[in-house]
C-alpha cells in the first residue's frame, strides 16, 4: 500500500495523469483525496469522477481476469488444501447464477472483501459484459460517494484513510470467521448427513 504522503504528492505534481493508474490500484482511499483535492479547486470533480470510475472498472477487469485465467487451475491444485472443491465452485456458480448482480454490489460496496466477489465471477466464468454492466453501477454509486465525503470533509483525510483500513480489516475478519464458521460447522453437519 502507497503512504498518503507519496499518494498526495503524485496527485500533486502529476494531476489526472496519475489518476487512473492510482485508481487501478488504491481506488477508495484516492476518490477520497480526488475529492477533497477538487474542494480546493486541484481538480475539477466531474472530470475526476470519470476517470475515477474508468480506473475502477479497470481494476475490476484485472480482477476477473485473474479469477478467469487463474481460478480453476488453481482451485484444482490446492483447493484440497483449503477445503474448497468442483462441488464448491457448482454452488458458487448457482449463487451467481441466481444472484449474481446483487452479489457485485454488495461486494463493491464491501470494502476490503469486493475483490474476492470480482475473483468469484472470474472464476465461475460470469459473463463479462454482465459483470462490467453490476460493477458499473456500483462503482458509479460508491465512487460519487467517496467524492462527496472527500469534497466535504477532506480536511479529515488521515482520519478517513484509518477508518477505511479499520473497516477493511474488520469485514475480511467476519469474511474469514464466516468462511471457518462454514467449513467446519455447516460443511461437517452435511458430510455427516445420509443420502
Amino acid at each position: 500500500m502507497l503512504s498518503l504522503d507519496q499518494i498526495t504528492f503524485w496527485l500533486l505534481g502529476y494531476k489526472y495523469l496519475v489518476i487512473f493508474p492510482l485508481a487501478v490500484l488504491e481506488g477508495p482511499i484516492i476518490t477520497v483525496i480526488i475529492g477533497f483535492f477538487s474542494s480546493l479547486g486541484y481538480f475539477n470533480f466531474f472530470l475526476a469522477y470519470v476517470v475515477i470510475v474508468i480506473g475502477d472498472l479497470a481494476g475490476d477487469a484485472l480482477h476477473y481476469l485473474i479469477g478467469r485465467l487463474g481460478g480453476q487451475p488453481f482451485v484444482e491444485k490446492w483447493g484440497r488444501y483449503l477445503g474448497v472443491g468442483a462441488s464448491h465452485l457448482e454452488a458458487l456458480e448457482k449463487q451467481f447464477d441466481r444472484r449474481g448482480e446483487k452479489l457485485l454490489f454488495i461486494g463493491k460496496m464491501t470494502h476490503g472483501i469486493g475483490g474476492a466477489f470480482l475473483i468469484a465471477a472470474g472464476i465461475i466464468k460470469m459473463p463479462f459484459k454482465k459483470f462490467m454492466f453490476s460493477n458499473l453501477l456500483a462503482t458509479l454509486v460508491k465512487s460519487l460517494l467517496l467524492l462527496l465525503l472527500g469534497f466535504y470533509f477532506g480536511q479529515a483525510l488521515t482520519s478517513i484513510n484509518s477508518y477505511l483500513q479499520k473497516i477493511a480489516l474488520i469485514t475480511a475478519g467476519v469474511a474469514a470467521f464466516a468462511a471457518l464458521l462454514y467449513f467446519f460447522y455447516f460443511k461437517k453437519d452435511s458430510g455427516n448427513a445420509k443420502p
